[in-house]
């Protein structure tokens, strides 16, 4: 019996665009777990929410101009403009040192996520098999994901050996070598446009893309655990006793790797729809055993099974909103989850930090209300009628 070959997935624009999202995701992740006790230092412990929650609102805010540019200004240009920013936070956060002038950074190195990450799906939606859409959102999501698994640690060696500074300088030269890496793929959008001032208006079509609303529902209910994560297991982990505070995150991201790996090829075999169900509920469980968690060994093990979770549903989502959006309006439609995913991760870090309130008495709580997203994420999908 003869067997026919499956299209070819693993081009070199398609693994150079997977290695470039690898630096990126490294260099803003890679500052996370220390910049809850450095903005400590400066005098705001109060304001550890808007970390995160500063971070999302412009990624978010930016998503309506990223995607509108995407579809017509090309894909490339915006994926080098969200790195860029990344270089250059990176480099001032050693200069603004006090706490407005933090705040105002992590505000503005938002904008980065909301480009790069939209841009660098919808090239790489342009270049796979439509029959591996599943397995190739799973792969670049590895890629990202594979970054901010080995980043957080090094980061914070970089901080504890040499100092903070190290480890922002590091952030930004490795953004600065993602982009060299952009500047040697070939734009795929053929209808392009050049760049004018009246691109950058916003009509309220160019915000929403309604056939990606469904999907972007279950990102931000799914998404709002990854918030309370970055917000709380920072403190969480000092107070267990696990002095390097990245070792969190590396076990979930590298739990989140290996669902990845399978996911985006089963859902291309059963659909969407039901691997996201078992995701979200998954995720749930994973998040109820993580505010249980009074041990370095359990906390590790939990912030792995939340990661497994979140990695089961992000490709399937991903694909899912190639599969119901039009060829011309595919940056739209990433702009749409993305922004979701970023309200899902800022109402997270915020929620979670207020029920907290720096009291590890309460991490339980935030956690068990985390959950409660997910399982709503579930229940969307279960009882929306005529979802595909």
């Amino acid at each position: 019996m003869q067997t026919i070959a499956q299209p070819r997935l693993y081009t070199v624009p398609f693994l150079l665009i997977c290695v470039s999202h690898f630096l990126f995701g490294a260099s803003f992740n890679m500052l996370i777990p220390e910049l809850p006790a450095y903005l400590t230092s400066l005098g705001g412990a109060e304001y550890k929410g808007l970390i995160i929650a500063l971070f999302t609102v412009t990624a978010g805010i930016s998503r309506p101009f990223s995607g509108r540019l995407t579809d017509t200004v090309g894909r490339v240009p915006v994926m080098i403009i969200g790195t860029l920013v990344c270089v250059v936070c990176s480099l001032l956060y050693p200069i603004l040192t006090t706490v407005t002038g933090f705040l105002l950074l992590r505000f503005f190195h938002g904008f980065s996520t909301g480009f790069k990450p939209t841009a660098s799906t919808a090239y790489a939606a342009d270049i796979v098999p439509m029959q591996r859409r599943g397995e190739a959102m799973g792969i670049l999501g590895v890629s990202m994901n594979a970054g901010a698994s080995i980043a957080p640690p090094v980061g914070s060696w970089l901080a504890q050996t040499w100092s903070l500074n190290a480890m922002f300088y590091a952030s930004s030269g490795i953004a600065l070598v993602s982009i060299f890496i952009l500047l040697n793929l070939k734009e795929t959008l053929t209808d392009r446009q050049a760049f004018r001032p009246g691109l950058l208006y916003i009509h309220p079509r160019d915000v929403i893309e309604n056939s990606a609303v469904a999907p972007a529902i279950v990102t931000l209910l799914i998404y709002f655990s990854y918030g309370t994560l970055l917000t709380i297991v920072p403190d969480q982990s000092e107070f267990l006793g696990i002095g390097n505070k990245g070792l969190f995150f590396t076990t979930f991201t590298l739990c989140s790797i290996c669902s990845r790996l399978v996911a985006g090829k089963v859902s291309d075999r059963f659909g969407r729809v039901p691997v996201i169900k078992v995701a979200a509920v998954f995720t749930a469980l994973a998040l109820i055993w993580m505010g249980t968690a009074d041990t370095p060994f359990t906390l590790l093990a939990a912030s792995g099974a939340v990661g497994f979770g979140t990695g089961i549903g992000a490709p399937s989502v991903f694909a899912w909103v190639i599969d119901r959006t039009p060829d011309h309006r595919r940056g739209r439609g990433f702009a749409t989850i993305y922004i979701a995913l970023e309200i899902g991760i800022g109402s997270g870090a915020l929620l979670s930090a207020w029920v907290y309130h720096n009291n590890p008495a309460n991490f339980g709580s935030a956690f068990f209300v985390t959950a409660l997203s997910s399982i709503a994420a579930a229940g969307y999908l279960q009882f929306r009628r005529g979802l595909r």
